[in-house]
């Protein structure tokens, strides 16, 4: 008696099939937009909370307010600077990175 292929339900996903779906990669935000962006912002809210503390002692609070809206500012540039490097094609999927698969 000569073998088969077992059979399968029309509903049912063959498993090289249903393996090769979910290999896909989200990338969970790891592209050079991304750390970009973070890095950035990050540094201005170091600036930021550095001036917050810099401006409650004593004859620094003009000084520690102008630093903390710079600091502001440098959070909202490194949104910014995230949105156009991803339009760049510098995100996720992005057509300006290699993906190798690892």
């Amino acid at each position: 008696m000569a073998k088969t292929a077992p059979e399968t339900r029309s509903n049912e996903t063959p498993m090289a099939e249903h393996s090769s779906v979910h290999d896909e990669t989200i990338g969970h935000g790891n592209s050079p937009a991304a750390w970009t962006c973070v890095f950035v912002m990050l540094a201005g809210a170091a600036l930021s909370a550095f001036a917050y503390v810099f401006a409650s002692t004593e004859g620094n609070m003009d000084a520690g307010t102008i630093l903390f809206w710079i600091g502001a500012l440098i959070m909202v540039i490194g949104l910014a600077l995230g949105i156009i490097l991803k339009k760049a094609g510098f995100g996720v999927g992005g057509h300006r990175l290699k993906n190798t698969g690892h």
